[in-house]
């Protein structure tokens, strides 16, 4: 019976496939509920070819931009989150903007919690996700980090990013006149 020998570049493949990898993901003007779909199958580790429910081979996954989520109006104001202290009376609800006001990574961890699934293994895996409200990120983090998970919908620019000939060559409905005041 012959043994299989790998070659160091198989061998090392191999390894890639079976260690847990960092990827970053920014969550600036992206909506909290899709980008947990998206979040919570890195963290399950369903973008592997060794996935299976029971295993344990999810990635760590570092969310930038927390902060500055995005989420149509009415959203903002019906979502409501249920607490209970599990005291008599210590049951509270919370609008989601006022949840961020208070902690900008929480709706985020709730949507990606909620996405992880009734499964045994959620808190393992949400022990892998780490969430920063704004873009500066430990540097004890971000030398682990090898990847970087694409957004689900492209950020906009503001019109202050526009240089002065892109304005001026954007297209015009008309022209004002020179005698038009601008007040």
């Amino acid at each position: 019976m012959s043994k299989l020998i790998l070659s160091k570049h198989k061998r090392a493949k191999q390894w890639a496939v079976f260690s847990r990898l960092w990827h970053v993901y920014d969550a600036k003007w992206q909506n909290p509920f899709d980008s947990a779909d998206l979040i919570s199958k890195y963290l399950a580790g369903k973008n592997k070819p060794i996935f299976h429910t029971l295993s344990d081979c999810g990635d760590h996954v570092v969310v930038i931009n927390t902060s500055e989520i995005a989420m149509p109006d009415r959203e903002w104001r019906y979502r409501i989150y249920r607490h209970h202290t599990m005291y008599g009376g210590g049951l509270s609800y919370t609008p989601a903007w006022e949840l961020q006001n208070k902690d900008s990574t929480k709706v985020l961890w709730k949507a990606v919690y909620k996405a992880c699934g009734p499964s045994l293994l959620r808190h393992t895996r949400m022990e892998r996700l780490h969430l920063f409200p704004d873009d500066k990120i430990p540097e004890e983090i971000k030398v682990n980090i090898s990847s970087q998970i694409r957004q689900l919908r492209p950020v906009p620019k503001k019109l202050s990013q526009y240089t002065e000939e892109e304005l001026e060559q954007f297209p015009k409905l008309f022209e004002w006149p020179d005698d038009y005041v601008k007040v």
